[in-house]
């Protein structure tokens, strides 16, 4: 039996588009002895914007996902800032009003027959490793060590009381900690926890983009050879979207940007051959 286990909420883009990060997830769980429980037929969170057409539906989605994590006594993990951030807001929401609360629940028990009772805990990847791991035990497992400097990437959905675990909700250490762990080099700057505009991507590109590279041309300025990102959506900016950025501002802001459980599952000795391409493009653009 695992020593840790939790409900696993990965988010859409994570089974999707950033299948990347499933995998790292699945190859860091196994080395660090973390059990994670699928929730099967969850829904998206809402990624913070359909709260802006429907919020009921979207603490209706988020409140079923909380209430099969309560059946199975679990907290719920996810890789990704966004949903952490917005299901974090929700349950904060549905707990302190009780009368949304109940609101919702008769929808649920209508339509699925369970409730939300408000016992489980959001909890992203970095405050797991963090808080319940341990950054020693995450130390000790390192095979490959990041001998690099890295700007770690927090967003700003996370960054808010009650999503963001113990850690600073103002000034975030999680991530350098981390990232010190893993041998890495910490890159301290201060667009760590700005966001880069991607709900507004379709909408308003030319924002969007000077937006990513702000936080872009911050971290490189201040040493960075790689970012790592904590959000597997703010991460389609300031990689998908970095030579766009570059164009929009002028400037030279490309370096290379990878997910957060990435660079840990590459650490802990999984995919040496990513990791070794990673390394050279980090030695180029770096360069």
């Amino acid at each position: 039996m695992a020593k840790h286990k939790y409900a696993y909420f990965p988010g859409c883009v994570t089974l999707n588009s950033a299948r990347e990060v499933q995998d790292s997830m699945l190859a860091l769980a196994r080395i660090l002895d973390i059990e994670l429980v699928p929730l099967n037929g969850a829904a998206c969170c809402g990624a913070g914007v359909m709260k802006q057409a429907n919020w009921d539906l979207q603490l209706a989605l988020n409140a079923r996902t909380f209430a099969q994590a309560e059946a199975e006594g679990l907290d719920v993990l996810t890789p990704c800032a966004t949903c952490q951030g917005n299901m974090s807001e929700d349950f904060i929401k549905l707990t302190e009003d009780g009368a949304l609360r109940e609101k919702i629940n008769d929808q649920l028990e209508a339509i699925s027959g369970i409730r939300f009772e408000g016992t489980m805990k959001m909890r992203h990847l970095l405050h797991v490793l963090v808080e319940d791991i341990g950054l020693d035990v995450v130390s000790q497992s390192v095979k490959n060590p990041v001998d690099f400097p890295v700007a770690g990437y927090y967003g700003s959905l996370m960054q808010q009381s009650g999503a963001c675990g113990d850690d600073d909700v103002y000034n975030p250490q999680y991530f350098e900690m981390l990232i010190k762990s893993l041998g890495g080099d910490v890159v301290d700057y201060d667009s760590k926890t700005q966001s880069v505009g991607f709900p507004s991507l379709l909408s308003e590109e030319g924002s969007s983009l000077k937006m990513t590279a702000a936080v872009l041309s911050d971290a490189k300025g201040q040493g960075a050879r790689i970012i790592a990102s904590a959000c597997p959506l703010s991460h389609i900016n300031l990689d998908t979207y970095q030579v766009k950025a570059s164009r929009a501002s002028s400037s030279d802001v490309e370096m290379p940007a990878i997910h957060l459980p990435e660079l840990i599952a590459f650490a802990l000795g999984a995919y040496k051959e990513r990791f070794a391409q990673l390394r050279t493009r980090v030695l180029v653009m770096g360069s």
